[in-house]
C-alpha cells in the first residue's frame, strides 16, 4: 500500500466517523434555532391575538417567559421591562392608561422586528385590532353582570351582620338550661 492510499484510507475512516456526528450536531442546531423561533412566534401570536380584549390566561403566560424566549434580544426584553413597569401601577388614570397601551404597543413592534417582520406588521397595523361591537358589549354585559353579583354579596353580607346583631344566638350553656327545664317538667 503507497503512502496516498494510507493517507485516503485514513481521511475516509476519519470521515465515517466525523460526517455523521457533524450532521447530528447540525441537526440539533437546526432544531434548536427552529424551536426558539416557533417560541417567540407563540408569544407574539397571542400577544397580537389578545391586544385589544385585555387579560387572558394565555397573554399572561406569554408575557412571563418573555425573558427566557427572548433572552438573546435585549431590545425586546428592554420593552417588556418597560411595559412591565407601566402594569405595575395600581390604579392608573387615563394619561398612565394611555401609556400602559403604548408600552404594549412598542413591545409587540420589538418582537415583529424581531422576527423579520418590520415591514409587514407596522405601527399601525399593532395600534388597530379588530374587535367587533357585539364582543364589546358582550364584555360589558359580563363585566356588568360581576359588579352586580359583588354588590349583592355585599348586601347579603351587611343584611346578615344587621340580623345578627338585631338576634343574637343563645350560647351553648343558655340552650342546655333551657333544654334542663322542659326535662323537669
Amino acid at each position: 500500500m503507497s503512502t496516498f492510499e494510507i493517507i485516503m484510507a485514513i481521511i475516509n475512516v476519519a470521515a465515517l466517523i466525523i460526517v455523521p456526528i457533524a450532521a447530528v450536531f447540525i441537526g440539533q442546531k437546526l432544531q434548536d434555532r427552529n424551536q426558539k423561533r416557533k417560541d417567540k412566534m407563540e408569544i407574539f401570536r397571542v400577544l397580537m391575538m389578545n391586544r385589544g380584549i385585555g387579560w387572558t390566561a394565555d397573554t399572561v403566560r406569554a408575557l412571563n417567559i418573555i425573558d427566557v424566549v427572548f433572552s438573546d434580544n435585549d431590545s425586546v426584553r428592554a420593552r417588556w421591562r418597560e411595559y412591565y413597569n407601566q402594569l405595575c401601577i395600581q390604579t392608573p388614570n387615563v394619561m398612565q392608561r394611555k401609556q400602559i397601551q403604548e408600552a404594549q404597543d412598542k413591545l409587540l413592534e420589538a418582537i415583529a422586528q424581531s422576527l423579520g417582520y418590520k415591514k409587514q406588521v407596522t405601527w399601525e397595523t399593532i395600534q388597530n385590532p379588530y374587535i367587533p361591537q357585539g364582543m364589546l358589549n358582550a364584555m360589558q354585559q359580563q363585566q356588568n353582570i360581576q359588579n352586580g353579583q359583588e354588590q349583592l354579596a355585599s348586601a347579603v353580607e351587611i343584611f346578615t351582620k344587621a340580623f345578627r346583631s338585631a338576634n343574637p344566638q343563645p350560647d351553648s350553656t343558655t340552650v342546655q338550661r333551657k333544654e334542663d327545664i322542659h326535662a323537669n317538667t
